[in-house]
């Protein structure tokens, strides 16, 4: 069997996986600021992508993106345009998994707690990016309603501070803490285990 499609690592990511789903559906429901909920689901995301690489950082993002759609978390967005709104939850799931893994691998052999750390760190960005330029290409007459109903004069603005701003800033912090501290632990258990 080849590397990176042992037991091991299918169970590993079949239990980041259910991760992915729980936090996605917690966060749906309890996580809430503003419109959008929290994306603690980035944690999971990351570590899957640094401790088993592309094809599962790139499986959990589009599980993620799945759940985002069928969870009714993007209900706003499908109202408004559906294909539009599918290609962007789907893309930026796929992309934060696959940019988190990449740059992972391009940093781990030399500094792993480092390679984590940025991987933590792309995650959110390209999550949030992607987002934002959905929004540009597929919902910008109607967010410049909403901006206008929410007081800002100007709709990137509202991209920024209202659609994406502080969600972006709380995943980054709890992705930045928790995704390095978690591979961690794990990496300590899986050498405890073979010694």
């Amino acid at each position: 069997m080849k590397k990176g499609l042992d037991v091991r690592s299918l169970t590993g990511v079949g239990i980041l996986t259910a991760i992915v789903i729980v936090l996605q559906l917690v966060g749906m429901f309890f996580l809430r600021f503003g419109t959008f909920s929290l994306s603690f689901v980035l944690v999971p995301i990351v570590v899957g992508a640094a401790l088993y690489g592309v094809w599962a950082g790139a499986w959990l993002g589009l599980v993620f993106g799945v759940v985002v759609l069928l969870s009714g978390d993007a209900a706003p967005f499908l109202a408004v345009n559906a294909p539009g709104t599918i290609a962007t939850v789907i893309v930026k799931g796929v992309a934060a998994g696959v940019g988190a893994a990449l740059v992972y691998r391009l940093v781990a052999k030399k500094q792993p707690f480092v390679a984590v750390l940025l991987a933590a760190i792309v995650c959110p960005v390209l999550n949030t990016g992607v987002f934002l330029i959905g929004c540009v290409l597929f919902f910008m007459e109607t967010i410049k309603g909403w901006a206008a109903g929410a007081g800002f004069e100007n709709a990137g603005a509202y991209m920024i501070l209202g659609l994406a701003g502080i969600n972006f800033l709380i995943e980054l912090g709890v992705n930045i803490l928790l995704s390095p501290t978690i591979v961690q632990i794990i990496r300590i258990a899986k050498s405890r285990r073979r010694a």
